[in-house]
């Protein structure tokens, strides 16, 4: 029979209207579930509360019904999302955890603003600094260390890999407050019994962090969880596709007057191969 798991997520955020790249992992993910018997939890990482917006919320819900990708858990309505399934009503889940990392005293502020780290040859040097976790419009990140990180994979056994280095010293609460997404997407998966998370390639460092910090919270069952990162869809220019590319929306296309068959046969025109693709369940993957 292979495989078998209990559930798995699909995780949109919503900060802009799907593309066809969220299309292709939300049925990469239906596929791979309908395979070994996964349930699907639909949550809705909502925590960037400058970037959500009703409007996007909505179209999460309107893109799985188009694509008839259906999920057994979580929300079905922007009501039953706002009243029990929005991050917000989880902060109590997120607190202890940040207070266990605030306690191990590797944590610091950190006051450095997105320019200055996305400035070539800026190093932020907080840690040396000792400014008050509390101080208003500071961040808090995690000092990391060189230890390597045991991921299990769905095709069998596990990877090894160190923290990247993109990665070191990440957040773990940002300015506004609120829980960053490595600790709140790990705490999450663990509060709802997740065991299976299919994710673009592009995320191996979220996966690397957050194992990072289920081993520094003594988190063992994350350990448990099986891991699948696919292939990401591409651009013509082979540039990874984004919310900000309005022409692969899929709110776009249905408005084009595409139907859902052809959305999806757009999609395997898109993977390499090029494969005819009318429907999720046409995918498969071999393990």
């Amino acid at each position: 029979m292979g495989k078998q798991f209990k559930l798995t997520r699909i995780a949109p955020t919503p900060s802009g209207y799907l593309h066809l790249g969220n299309a292709y992992s939300f049925a990469l993910t239906a596929a791979i579930a309908n395979q070994t018997g996964a349930e699907i939890l639909l949550r809705i990482d909502d925590l960037d509360r400058e970037r959500t917006e009703t409007a996007y919320v909505n179209d999460i819900f309107e893109t799985l019904s188009f694509l008839n990708i259906a999920w057994q858990r979580g929300p079905s309505s922007l009501d039953e999302y706002i009243n029990q399934w929005s991050q917000l009503l989880r902060l109590s889940i997120y607190q202890p955890a940040l207070d266990k990392l605030k306690q191990s005293g590797n944590i610091f502020a950190c006051l450095c603003s997105r320019k200055q780290l996305q400035t070539a040859g800026y190093e932020c040097n907080c840690a040396q600094l000792n400014v008050p976790l509390e101080t208003a419009g500071a961040a808090w990140r995690i000092l990391t260390d060189d230890r390597v990180l045991f991921i299990n994979t769905l095709t069998g056994g596990t990877i090894n890999l160190p923290l990247p280095a993109d990665m070191k010293n990440f957040i773990v609460r940002k300015k506004d407050g609120y829980t960053a997404y490595q600790l709140t997407s790990l705490m999450d998966d663990i509060h709802f019994d997740v065991d299976l998370i299919v994710r673009g390639e592009d995320l191996w460092p979220s996966t690397i962090a957050q194992h990072y910090l289920a081993a520094v919270l003594d988190i063992n069952a994350f350990n448990q969880i099986t891991f699948h990162h696919h292939k990401l869809l591409l651009a013509d220019s082979d540039a990874k596709l984004s919310k900000s590319t309005g022409a692969t929306s899929i709110q776009h296309l249905r408005n084009q007057g595409l139907s859902s068959d052809m959305v999806y046969d757009k999609l395997g025109q898109m993977l390499t191969p090029k494969i005819k693709l009318s429907q999720w369940a046409d995918l498969s993957y071999n393990f």
